[in-house]
């Protein structure tokens, strides 16, 4: 599988994480917005030491 990179998309999310506000990831269809949060974003989180199961 080939992946692609959303570098900009994630480093985006990263920077705004803190900030208090609550994140909408929109786009057209089969663009790649679940990947970017189900996987992307999700080991991001892990690899910060956040647990699993406060991810929602």
């Amino acid at each position: 599988m080939n992946e692609i990179k959303r570098d900009t998309y994630l480093q985006r999310l990263i920077d705004k994480k803190e900030n208090g506000l609550i994140k909408v990831i929109t786009g057209i269809k089969r663009y790649g917005k679940s990947y970017l949060l189900f996987y992307l974003y999700h080991d991001y989180l892990i690899s910060q030491g956040i647990n699993e199961d406060q991810i929602l």
